[in-house]
């Protein structure tokens, strides 16, 4: 009977060769060494560039050698490129850094999301401000559960305690109003301080509905309030009922009334990280059903949108092609399909959007597949990430000399093209190498770290388990850095492991939870039968946001996966009902 091979992030590496015989052009090899360094004086040359001229601003404006806030002054280039610092092996900045954002950074503010409502993942979703704050709770996160390894003192009680997860819970409370919806999708935008505007528009993309689960799942584990992946399941659950017959999501939906407002369905922008966190989610949680609905998603993509290896976009409802475009942005899908084990696929898939990055020396934003040309006013190239995040996942699951030629190139083109005197510029028109006063964040978080761990081979982040930290907490010992980290949509790396450190507080709210909802039940019920009145009526309790009422709450709760007893020294990552697993590879019957 045939495999299916999943694998969490980082672990595939431990039983494939790495070959660095990557040809060139001219027959020689790219020297991993010598690439890792290339990345390493990108990576300073942008933050220093940051540092000099934008700091405390959200980003750095390249050519007047300037900053400019772009989501609130909460200066996100520095939270974003935290965790790079530390990949790059800089404890002294990270220590630095830690200490300047817990001095600096407040979210405390009276702003209006929707001033800063911006197209952040490329084309046709405007997620806002406050989904851009959900990465930055991942920053946070990230930063908080390395703070340790980068010799950071932590304080007692860590991981389940610390300056930095408290910030990223305050980050993510102001985001829960958003999710006090009748079904449980949240706006797009929220006001820091006052929730929800009046008149606030109800259409939100699909990706801004269901890219939560990853940070706020973690977020719960480690504070033991389940709140934050309570509201994340809702959403993601209400898009899988909300799937058409065919099996496809549409681009937006109206979060009041559940209804598609734009049909249009693919992989790219306005859908991508649904999918990924689909996918990411189940391998962090362990969670078949999540798992389960991604494969079936992946079904229909595959019968619907899949043509000669591209994905097209359909009319969700019909199938038919209503764009045959490729976006940048759907570049992240072949290491998609290498973390479920589709390595064929994904590899084809690659090398078809390779074969566009050698025609302009980069992605352009739309890219027409029968014309085999850019799109009108789509020409730019922001220094995405996408198609070298899937060269790392590939190549640490392949070896294959090709994924590190596109390394090569990449590091050749962003320095010819893009470099300017302070920092990277994003480049306007592939064309002619047109160059834009802008860059953006995700350059330090993503672009150049997966450039930097394609080309490392024994960073920490690729740890295959033979390491690990044995850290003690109020709730017992707990095993850190055993490696499979998963990163999140801003590749900030979580480790899976830390989610079962604070686990016994969280069982034990739930169960306090349980039992206060029990006393009360029973109460009513007696009050019922006794027949007796009382001017404020029965106790009730409360809907938590993104629910409409108190029956929903308990459909949370029976949804809640069942108590797990995890060994203090298993892998991190546990496996699924599987045929085998080793080394943090799972092989899963197809069937």
């Amino acid at each position: 009977m045939p495999f299916r091979l999943l694998v969490p992030l980082g672990l595939l590496c431990a039983l494939l060769p790495l070959h660095h015989g990557a040809p060139g052009p001219d027959g020689t090899a790219p020297d991993p060494a010598h690439y890792r360094e290339r990345v390493k004086a990108m990576f300073y040359h942008a933050y220093d560039s940051y540092l000099e001229n934008a700091f405390p601003y959200d980003e750095l404006r390249p050519l007047t050698c300037d900053g400019h806030d772009t989501w609130g002054s909460f200066s996100l280039t520095l939270i974003d490129a935290l965790d790079t610092l530390l990949i790059l092996g800089n404890v002294s900045e990270f220590q630095r850094v830690v200490e300047v954002l817990q001095d600096n950074v407040d979210f405390d503010i009276d702003v209006n999301a929707s001033v800063f409502e911006t197209n952040i993942r490329g084309e046709g979703c405007l997620l806002g401000f406050w989904k851009k704050r959900v990465w930055m709770v991942g920053g946070l996160l990230s930063a908080h559960l390395l703070s340790k390894k980068a010799g950071v003192e932590v304080e007692a009680g860590w991981p389940c305690s610390g300056p930095l997860l408290r910030m990223a819970e305050e980050a993510a409370r102001k985001l829960l109003p958003a999710f006090q919806t009748p079904t449980g999708m949240p706006y797009g935008t929220v006001n820091l301080l006052h929730g929800v505007n009046l008149g606030e528009t109800p259409v939100t993309c699909t990706a801004g509905i269901g890219t939560f689960i990853v940070e706020f799942a973690t977020l719960s584990s480690l504070t033991g309030d389940p709140v934050f992946e309570d509201v994340a399941r809702v959403a993601l659950m209400r898009l899988w009922e909300s799937r058409s017959d065919i099996g496809l999501v549409g681009n937006h939906i109206d979060v009041l009334t559940g209804k598609w407002v734009a049909q249009d369905s693919g992989i790219g922008a306005g859908v991508d990280s649904y999918f990924e966190y689909l996918v990411k989610g189940a391998i962090l949680l362990q969670d078949k059903k999540l798992m389960a609905m991604f494969l079936e998603y992946n079904k229909a993509i595959r019968n619907y949108t899949r043509f000669d290896d591209w994905y097209l976009w359909v009319q969700m409802y019909k199938g038919t092609v209503s764009m045959p475009v490729f976006q940048s942005l759907e570049a992240y899908w072949p290491g998609l399909q290498s973390l479920i084990g589709d390595i064929d696929n994904a590899m084809r898939t690659f090398l078809n959007y390779y074969t566009v990055w050698k025609q302009f020396g980069g992605l352009p934003e739309f890219y027409n597949i029968p014309q085999g040309y850019t799109v009108e006013k789509r020409e730019g190239y922001p220094l995405r990430p996408e198609l070298i995040e899937s060269a790392m996942y590939l190549y640490r699951a392949t070896g294959d000399p090709t994924l590190l030629e596109l390394g090569r190139d990449a590091v050749e083109s962003i320095e010819k093209i893009s470099k300017v005197e302070c920092g990277f510029a994003t480049i306007k028109d592939l064309r002619d190498h047109k160059l834009d006063n802008r860059m953006e964040s995700f350059f330090l978080a993503e672009t150049v770290k997966y450039l930097y761990l394609l080309f490392d081979p024994t960073n920490f982040i690729h740890n295959n388990g033979s390491a690990f930290d044995a850290v003690m907490t109020p709730y017992g010992e707990c095993i850190l850095g055993a490696g499979g980290y998963i990163f999140n949509t801003e590749a900030h790396p979580i480790d899976p492991a830390a989610l079962h450190c604070c686990r016994r507080l969280k069982e034990e709210q739930w169960e306090v939870e349980d039992l206060m909802r029990e006393f009360y039940s029973l109460k009513r019920n007696r009050s019922r039968f006794q027949k007796k009145t009382m001017s404020s009526g029965p106790w009730q309790p409360p809907a938590g946001p993104g629910t409409s009422s108190s029956e929903n709450q308990d459909e949370i709760r029976e949804k809640r996966p069942a108590k797990q007893k995890i060994p203090l020294l298993s892998c991190p990552s546990q496996p699924f009902t599987s045929k085998l697993a080793l080394l943090g590879q799972v092989f899963l019957d197809s069937s």
